[in-house]
């Protein structure tokens, strides 16, 4: 008895231990860091010439999106549920308080930060992130903060999908505006499949909302009592990349296949975009996926663009209104599985030609977005992700 006793007691003291060394851990983790010593420089090659990487900060766990504030500095959000700032210099701030609980189990985390439009005045931000549920479910969320020096205030969730469901993946989640007061959220289907074609369920839709999180009279399924109003259009399988075309207002939307399939769209409201009934991609597992019935079945639409072999699409921007730029009129994509940042050539809406840049640093590319100045920002997916600065090659 003695012998279990003190094997009891020494059993609590490396839990104890362990709980204490998980704790420092955390501790470790969040804490605010410093700016680099000296600042890492890649000259990379490209078709248009060589351009210069430059890693503004790495250590970063697993950041999911970045956005650039009006000073200069930049918000990144880190998967495990931790919202940062992150100076030009690269100097980390300790965690922004107050960002909403998070269920940060397989995909889910703190997902997708924008500022809000009118963030000059406001200090309105917004948050996507998995949120917990009952009995260890979970849905996609986002909320609306004003952003402080140290912390959110006026914290609101203004969107949660319904119903939450058991799972890890599949959660989206970019959000976009399209400049006449509304917002579009993407989100997954939570793995799901046919969750995607039904209309009283949120997984696999893109929603319209009000900036205000309440939603629009015109959207296409206000007033049914067999669908959900917030959605826009449906059919949808992973979304993880959104962003408005600022020459056109035009809404495009790309989201992860299976196993090949993934795909471009340009969501218009009501519309199906086939998922799972239409796919072009296969199950993981290498069989074809139960519920498809080919590439293209009429009522549904097709992709607008396809990669038959999956790059894992994450995180899209528009490069456009820098006429002396080598880039302008382009459309960027990361890509998580080739561990590569997308470049498409546009003639208007028509791709015309695909890059595939960054390849030899073998980085997981999760999000990317373009400054005013013309300068492209990418965030790697990585337990020591790396926040970089793109410099265009010289135009000829």
């Amino acid at each position: 008895m003695t012998f279990v006793l003190r094997r009891g007691v020494l059993s609590a003291v490396m839990l104890l231990t362990l709980a204490a060394c998980q704790r420092g851990g955390d501790a470790e983790a969040a804490a605010a860091r410093p700016a680099p010593k000296q600042t890492t420089e890649h000259r990379v090659p490209s078709e248009l010439g060589e351009m210069r990487v430059t890693e503004i900060v790495s250590g970063l766990e697993h950041p999911w999106s970045v956005a650039l504030l009006p000073n200069g500095e930049f918000l990144v959000t880190e998967r495990p549920g931790r919202l940062r700032r992150v100076s030009k210099d690269g100097a980390i701030s300790a965690p922004i308080a107050n960002v909403p609980p998070v269920w940060a189990k397989g995909q889910g985390g703190l997902l997708d930060v924008v500022l809000a439009p009118d963030f000059a005045t406001s200090k309105h931000i917004y948050l996507s992130y998995a949120e917990p549920g009952p009995d260890g479910s979970a849905g996609t969320a986002v909320s609306i903060a004003t952003l402080g020096d140290t912390a959110l205030t006026e914290v609101k969730r203004i969107y949660e999908q319904q119903p939450k469901l058991v799972g890890p993946n599949h959660f989206g989640s970019r959000i976009a505006f399209d400049g006449k007061g509304h917002m579009f959220i993407t989100q997954g289907e939570r793995q799901q499949r046919m969750a995607s074609q039904e209309l009283d369920k949120l997984q696999g839709k893109l929603v319209r909302l009000n900036l205000d999180g309440s939603v629009p009279a015109d959207n296409p399924y206000v007033g049914r009592n067999d669908a959900r109003p917030e959605i826009w259009s449906y059919g949808h399988r992973n979304m993880q990349s959104l962003a408005t075309d600022p020459r056109t207002g035009t809404l495009w939307e790309a989201e992860h296949g299976p196993r090949g399939g993934d795909e471009i769209n340009l969501p218009q409201a009501g519309k199906n975009y086939g998922w799972p009934i239409i796919t072009n991609g296969i199950d993981y597992s290498g069989l074809k996926i139960a519920e498809a019935e080919g590439k293209e079945k009429p009522g549904l639409e097709s992709p607008y663009h396809v990669w038959e072999v999956s790059p894992a699409l994450s995180g899209m921007a528009f490069y456009t209104g820098h006429a002396g730029s080598s880039w302008n009129d382009s459309l960027f994509l990361g890509a998580l599985a080739d561990s590569s940042l997308i470049r498409l050539s546009l003639d208007g809406d028509k791709i015309v030609k695909e890059e595939r840049l960054l390849k030899s640093l073998g980085w997981r590319v999760r999000d990317v977005r373009v400054s005013a100045d013309g300068k492209v920002y990418v965030l790697t997916d990585e337990e020591e992700g790396k926040l970089l600065r793109l410099d265009p090659p010289a135009a000829k």
